[in-house]
């Protein structure tokens, strides 16, 4: 049975190096045989259905060609929308996270990888916050995501074992996705 999903695609259109046009990618997912492919915003987060295939088979696909097809490689997470349903529904921090900017969500690449963050969560952070849920953590960084130390030492913990998107980027992913 079709069901949709979403890539999160690390990395790419931040700096120089890995420049991806959004129709170069919509056409890569395309010819790997997924279908209803959309792309939101020029940061690598594409919306398609696919027939049969997992999650992780998908993610796999869509590394290979991104790097033998259009010569970027990075590291790509796939969410079945019912999954990016529950990334949006596990969030705490509706009550103080006041800005879907400074709100950031942590995709975890492995889910067991939230055990890795529970230290963190139970740490004082000043106005930052951190929760946890099964596929992501939430950071919330309300004087900026570039001054937030939370947010460096969730980094310095998972090292590339994340993407990392705003929470209003998500909040549209899944629109599209459902």
């Amino acid at each position: 049975m079709p069901s949709k999903h979403v890539a999160l695609i690390r990395g790419i259109n931040v700096g120089k190096a890995k420049r991806v046009a959004m129709a170069d990618l919509r056409a890569l997912v395309e010819r790997l045989g997924y279908t209803d492919v959309s792309t939101l915003l020029n940061s690598g987060n594409v919306v398609f259905t696919s027939s049969g295939a997992t999650a992780p088979d998908a993610a796999e696909r869509i590394e290979e060609g991104l790097a033998k097809r259009l010569k970027v490689p990075a590291r790509v997470t796939v969410l079945a929308a019912k999954e990016l349903a529950t990334v949006v529904k596990e969030n705490s921090l509706h009550g103080v996270a006041t800005n879907p900017s400074r709100l950031l969500v942590a995709v975890l690449f492995d889910p067991q990888d939230s055990k890795r963050l529970l230290p963190l969560a139970k740490q004082a952070w000043g106005a930052e916050r951190l929760a946890v849920g099964t596929r992501a953590a939430y950071i919330w960084c309300p004087d900026g995501v570039l001054a937030s130390k939370l947010t460096e030492a969730v980094g310095k913990e998972l090292r590339d074992g994340t993407t990392t998107r705003n929470w209003a980027t998500i909040l549209k992913l899944h629109e599209l996705a459902t």
